[in-house]
């Protein structure tokens, strides 16, 4: 049993729960996490997306260590979600709903609640945008009637490790893993870009694009058959040594700041633990995808603990997990939405995405290491 990170995962979330969990407008039986750390008297916005990733990660700490009281909390989070939503599960950001929709599926498959209803809706909203017409993916966001629409692997990479996990759609999941390496990937870094929009890559290259990519290409060579899985399985297997080499200095994921950015390597690490413990195969590839992957997160996660703070006996992480956290102050400015994205606090410390990432990374710790002693 791995005591070491599941203490620091549990260190992780009481961290959250106690700066960031707060009842929503003062209703009871509600919950959302408040943006900013420390608070301010009216939070501009709520982030849809960062909910999202709160609620994922409610459902690590359950995987963890089952408890009634966190059950309840992710049945809040999950129903507060809705009410602040204006009562929809919907938004006009693809990415933002694909995150959603892999929340909850896990948080049904994991706490037995029923929230088919919400999954439906959700399912359709990621199907339905398929643009067969344009060649495959889908679109970053709605209502694009105006310009190019954008295709991008934040979108389509989250739902398509969705749609993965639901057996009915497994074919359109791995449409959407070859669209991704059919249109997205650097032929000399082998990295993804961030997207393609009327036939110009967006040649970004973030963690998180090639976080979502691991998680979905590990989800099919594990659902797919034998004639398909070695494509797959050759995929994870390029893209972990291409992150290995070119995103992880000294064997640590690098960050990316505040606001969205905050989320990047937390959702990085998280797919690579994915690669870790459920890349099937015994190939000395595949032993080597999975051993990387795991030194990866482990690497990482010492040292964003090393370099954290403490405030109250409980971890404050830094946007970069190679260097000290800083501590917040309640007069710095917080993150704002400009233009479909949400930018960094004065001290990113402050913002409720990079507190999560950290938790994320605590979680993805423990679950390598539970998975090493079962070994």
């Amino acid at each position: 049993m791995d005591l070491l990170w599941a203490n620091r995962a549990e260190s992780a979330e009481a961290a959250v729960t106690a700066r960031h969990l707060k009842p929503l407008w003062h209703l009871p039986g509600t919950q959302l996490g408040v943006v900013a750390w420390p608070p301010i008297r009216r939070a501009p916005h709520w982030h849809y997306w960062w909910q999202a990733h709160l609620l994922d990660c409610l459902v690590d700490a359950q995987l963890r260590d089952p408890q009634p009281e966190r059950a309840t909390r992710i049945k809040r989070q999950i129903r507060t979600h809705r009410l602040r939503n204006v009562g929809r599960w919907t938004n006009a950001y693809y990415d933002d709903m694909a995150w959603l929709a892999l929340g909850i599926q896990r948080a049904c498959r994991v706490t037995g609640i029923d929230r088919h209803r919400a999954l439906r809706t959700l399912t359709a909203q990621l199907t339905d945008s398929w643009m067969h017409e344009a060649g495959g993916g889908i679109p970053w966001r709605k209502d694009e009637q105006f310009t190019e629409p954008f295709f991008n692997a934040p979108a389509n990479g989250p739902a398509g490790i969705f749609l993965a996990r639901e057996p009915a759609w497994l074919p359109r999941a791995q449409a959407m893993g070859d669209w991704i390496d059919d249109t997205l990937i650097d032929p000399e870094t082998h990295l993804v870009f961030d997207g393609i929009r009327g036939g110009s890559l967006v040649r970004a290259e973030y963690t998180y694009c090639q976080g979502v990519v691991l998680g979905l290409e590990t989800e099919l060579a594990a659902r797919t058959g034998v004639q398909d899985r070695p494509r797959h399985a050759h995929r994870v297997h390029r893209l972990v040594a291409a992150v290995a080499e070119q995103m992880a200095p000294g064997g640590v994921l690098k960050g990316a700041g505040g606001g969205d950015g905050g989320l990047f390597a937390g959702i990085t690490a998280r797919y690579l633990a994915l690669v870790a413990t459920d890349l099937p195969g015994e190939s000395t590839a595949d032993v080597q995808a999975r051993e990387t992957a795991a030194k990866l997160v482990l690497t990482s996660a010492k040292s964003a603990w090393d370099y954290r703070q403490s405030v109250d006996g409980l971890p404050l992480f830094g946007p970069n997990w190679d260097q000290t956290a800083q501590l917040p102050h309640a007069d710095s400015g917080t993150a704002q939405f400009i233009g479909g994205a949400v930018s960094e606090s004065e001290i990113p410390e402050r913002d409720l995405s990079v507190q999560l990432s950290g938790w994320m990374l605590m979680e993805a710790a423990h679950a390598v290491a539970a998975a090493q002693t079962a070994c």
